[in-house]
């Protein structure tokens, strides 16, 4: 019988964002983690975002907590914010750094990286990576204009998968957007003011 592939996710949390609004959808990532799940022995799902620290409240925050508790391993670091020399306020946000060590550091625990990322300068990780036996593939898209992957990164991986072609199992479906929307109003009237907390069924399909 043969071994069931070990496959290890890595979401470029930005990228994937901006890639699947690109392509008019939203991500489910529950959706998502089955998916994979279904694919082989899923070992782990890491997902990698900037958060600004200074915020009292970040809009992204609610799909962190549910992340979190519902399968992955989020990794997050504080924006950095600096003037550039046009005296523009800039918020500085990379987490490429955190995501090539665990990438390296698991390379003897997958088969299998899944690379959630269009940015080329993961070119050279990945080659690293399938210098140590690990097949690799990116999921971006090319069906933009521009495309939100980098050529030299596509040529780079075993296999390039096209996030339009993903929708329909891991998109989240727009009517269930509008149905979370009416439930939150018709919730909102019947609780003490400030009392409301969105849930994680709420941020997320559960």
């Amino acid at each position: 019988m043969a071994e069931v592939e070990r496959i290890v996710l890595f979401i470029d949390g930005a990228n994937l964002y901006a890639t699947a609004k690109s392509l008019g959808f939203d991500i489910d990532y529950k959706r998502l983690l089955k998916e994979f799940q279904s694919r082989g022995r899923l070992v782990r799902a890491f997902y990698y975002t900037a958060l600004v620290e200074d915020q009292e409240y970040s809009s992204i925050r609610p799909l962190i907590d549910w992340l979190d508790y519902n399968g992955y391993a989020v990794v997050t670091k504080p924006t950095k914010e600096f003037v550039d020399s046009l005296g523009r306020r800039k918020v500085k946000g990379n987490m490429d750094i955190e995501l090539a060590v665990n990438a390296m550091e698991m390379a003897d625990h997958m088969d299998h990286m899944i690379l959630f990322s269009g940015d080329g300068d993961f070119r050279s990780l990945v080659e690293a990576v399938q210098r140590k036996g690990v097949r690799v593939s990116v999921v971006s898209t090319i069906t933009t204009h521009p495309p939100m992957v980098a050529d030299e990164l596509r040529r780079q991986a075993d296999e390039f998968v096209d996030l339009v072609h993903l929708s329909a199992k891991v998109g989240r479906d727009p009517a269930e957007r509008t149905e979370r929307a009416n439930r939150f109003a018709e919730r909102r009237p019947a609780s003490p003011q400030g009392a409301y907390t969105t849930t994680h069924d709420d941020e997320q399909n559960t």
